[in-house]
């Protein structure tokens, strides 16, 4: 008997050019090849509609975002009530299939109680209040950072409420934890993200530089790499590489200050997939300790020594895959050391039994089928 399922994602998940959708593309490809008939329900607001999708799913529906002059005074969150289309309603309705909401973004309906007598799963791409919390404390922008800031608060109390509604699909064991802890919710699985790298492609040897690599256009990026430039760079003489899109007028400034430091505007899917595996370490660290970071796990796949702080790794269950330092002195002591030390099969074959069972798609796709159906 054909099993038919709902997905409903808060954006358009092709290209699967940054974190966001990466998680979502793969898993419809692998749910898809599994034998899973699929109908598709995407918001869009700068993304154009993907006939590529329609090679994975049976049908693939399309629902403008609200604009925020249109909806405002809101006091649900405005990430949630941009997406409150009544026509994805009475799409779902049509039929009894199972639901997968991808990110609290598209929970309105399951909030307001329209769903159910329904299967609903929710897929968790962070705790999304302190998510927030942790843009608002990244942001100089005024206005920016007041939104923020409300979006924080309203996300807390909408996030308290639903978390007794559905089944809940964490990315990392630490927004498990909080969602456990925070909001009592009590019908909760980590289900590792679904990526595109099925091997390990690390290369054994040594590089020649470190590298950051980013959406460099995000405030949290943006001062993780000034800091690393300002606080570790200037003072260590050793090459650093600085890899992403959208850098702001400052950050070029800056990478472009010290000779040891230079700048990768806008890579190639290629030349970013080329300077990963010629760093020899990858450095990565992070203000945000929820979700997970998706450019770690592609420099653990495809690179050679990965250091991070205990926010970036921490929850993802590939700590033992990574080093850490946490202040300006002990990353300054772990690159000296770390630069002058080979990448080694043993590394390769430690990479393999930390990663190749945790983030195998087919079988975590065969753990969300058994939760749905």
């Amino acid at each position: 008997m054909d099993r038919h399922l709902h997905i409903v994602t808060h954006d358009v998940p092709w290209p699967a050019d940054f974190g966001g959708v990466v998680d979502l593309f793969y898993k419809i490809k692998t749910l898809h090849q599994l034998g899973i008939k699929i109908h598709l329900h995407c918001f869009t607001s700068k993304r154009a509609e993907q006939p590529m999708l329609n090679r994975y799913c049976e049908s693939v529906d399309y629902y403008p975002r609200k604009k925020n002059l249109s909806i405002l005074p809101y006091s649900i969150p405005y990430i949630v009530l941009s997406r409150c289309d009544e026509n994805l309603l009475v799409n779902l309705e049509k039929d009894n299939y199972p639901i997968l909401l991808e990110g609290i973004h598209c929970t309105y309906h399951l909030f307001k109680g329209k769903l159910k007598d329904r299967k609903v799963l929710v897929r968790l791409h962070n705790v999304e209040y302190r998510y927030y919390k942790n843009l608002y404390a990244a942001e100089s922008g005024f206005l920016k950072k007041m939104y923020y800031f409300i979006e924080s608060i309203l996300l807390k109390k909408y996030e308290k409420k639903l978390a007794q509604k559905a089944t809940f699909l964490t990315v990392s064991k630490t927004d498990e934890t909080l969602y456990k802890n925070v909001f009592q919710a009590k019908d909760l699985h980590f289900l590792p993200v679904f990526i595109p790298w099925s091997q390990i492609n690390s290369k054994a040897g040594s590089g020649n530089f470190c590298l950051y690599h980013g959406n460099l256009a995000v405030n949290e990026n943006e001062k993780a790499v000034i800091w690393l430039l300002e606080e570790i760079f200037s003072k260590i003489n050793i090459p650093f590489v600085v890899a992403g899109k959208n850098p702001s007028s400052s950050l070029k400034k800056a990478a472009h200050h010290q000779l040891n430091t230079c700048l990768v505007e806008n890579p190639s899917e290629f030349e970013l997939d080329d300077l990963i595996r010629k760093a020899q370490v990858n450095i990565l660290p992070s203000y945000n300790s929820t979700g997970v970071k998706l450019k770690l796990i592609n420099a653990l796949f495809n690179g050679r020594h990965c250091l991070v702080n205990k926010a970036a790794a921490e929850g993802t269950a590939v700590e033992n895959a990574c080093y850490f330092a946490e202040d300006a002195k002990e990353f300054s002591n772990e690159i000296l050391r770390l630069f002058e030390k080979p990448f080694t099969e043993e590394d390769i074959l430690k990479r393999k039994q930390i990663l190749g069972e945790l983030y195998n798609n087919n079988k975590n796709a065969e753990t969300l089928i058994t939760l749905l159906y």
